[in-house]
């Protein structure tokens, strides 16, 4: 059996990240992607709603680990992929790797949505079901 250990959300303007790439170019999206995103992403015709989708999905993934971005977390420590049939997927990498097994998640499910004006994510972290932790039962009296 698993529980529930953690849930995360995130959603984004993508014109906001159009502005970042267009600002910042380059620089951007190499420190808040990792090259197999960035080729993922360059390479479909709505490039920036599918950057917009990582950026988001970043975000649910740091929310569903409990973190948020603390000392020790990168972008590119969050790296999204997609299967042939285009399910996403989560690999963890240096201090993300380190919070999800302090943690005991042993996986991280994440769903992506975008539009032309939005992109959104959900991630739920989950892992071996644990024995509720003793508690002092003793009374007063």
């Amino acid at each position: 059996m698993s529980q529930i250990l953690g849930i995360g959300t995130d959603i984004i303007e993508c014109l906001r990240i159009a502005q970042m790439i267009e600002r910042h170019g380059e620089l951007f999206i190499t420190r808040v992607y990792t090259p197999h995103e960035i080729q993922y992403c360059q390479t479909r015709k709505q490039a920036t709603q599918h950057f917009a989708g990582r950026w988001a999905a970043k975000e649910a993934v740091l929310k569903a680990l409990g973190t948020g971005w603390r000392k020790g977390i990168s972008w590119r420590d969050i790296e999204v992929r997609n299967d042939p049939g285009g399910r996403p997927s989560v690999v963890l990498r240096a201090g993300a790797r380190d919070v999800l097994e302090a943690r005991g998640i042993d996986t991280i499910h994440i769903s992506i949505s975008h539009c032309r004006s939005h992109a959104t994510a959900y991630a739920i972290a989950e892992g071996p079901e644990r024995e509720p932790e003793d508690v002092d039962d003793e009374q007063d009296g």
